[in-house]
């Protein structure tokens, strides 16, 4: 009613999104699937991004020579060029524990519980079954295991790949266009301290925490 479109993407391996064929999931190509994104739009949209939908999403406009091409603001939420190592260890940990699925959606309930204990657990499950798929009798997660994985089977790899703290520096640093970062005042993945050296490196950029 306020004239405002939203847009709901999956990066490439996630959701609905084709799986990538060589199992290449690294910060190039998703930052420039954002940008390829971008090109198909009426005009440069507000990017809004949540951990690797946010670094793909910095990268694509730090890097652009005239950022108001690529978008009019950036929003990242709960990710920033520095991301603790207990964090990503926890997040990494969790998906690698599941390749091999769940007999049922109170079975992976109970291991989202575990991973995120202060979210109730919710009691109707068909909104989990749409981040699942059913097959063989199990339930499997809604991405391309080599996401995790990697091409050649190294999680280490697939990782570095796409945490690239130098580069992201850069990025952060080169952003001119209006940015609003947003904290979840638990978070083990985005620290106070390295919220605050966000804002440091863009000072023009604003802090929801």
């Amino acid at each position: 009613d306020a004239g405002w479109r939203a847009v709901s993407l999956d990066l490439r391996g996630h959701g609905d999104s084709q799986w990538s064929p060589d199992g290449d999931y690294s910060l190039d190509v998703l930052s420039a699937d954002v940008a390829a994104v971008v090109a198909s739009l009426p005009a440069p949209p507000i990017l809004v991004g949540a951990s690797l939908g946010g670094l793909a999403s910095l990268v694509a406009v730090a890097e652009t020579p005239v950022q108001e091409e690529v978008a009019r603001a950036l929003v990242l939420v709960d990710v920033a060029h520095r991301l603790e190592e207990q964090g990503r260890e926890r997040i990494g940990a969790f998906m690698l524990e599941h390749l091999d699925g769940f007999d049922s959606l109170e079975a992976a309930a109970d291991a989202i519980a575990a991973y995120n204990p202060h979210r109730p657990r919710p009691t109707d499950l068909s909104g989990l079954a749409k981040n699942l798929r059913q097959r063989d009798g199990r339930w499997y997660w809604h991405w391309d295991p080599a996401f995790v994985l990697g091409p050649k089977g190294s999680p280490d790899e697939t990782r570095t790949s796409v945490i690239q703290p130098d580069r992201l520096t850069r990025a952060v640093e080169a952003l001119r266009i209006p940015t609003l970062l947003v904290r979840g005042r638990s978070s083990d993945l985005l620290s106070e301290e390295g919220a605050q050296d966000f804002l440091a490196r863009a000072p023009h950029a604003e802090l929801a925490d």
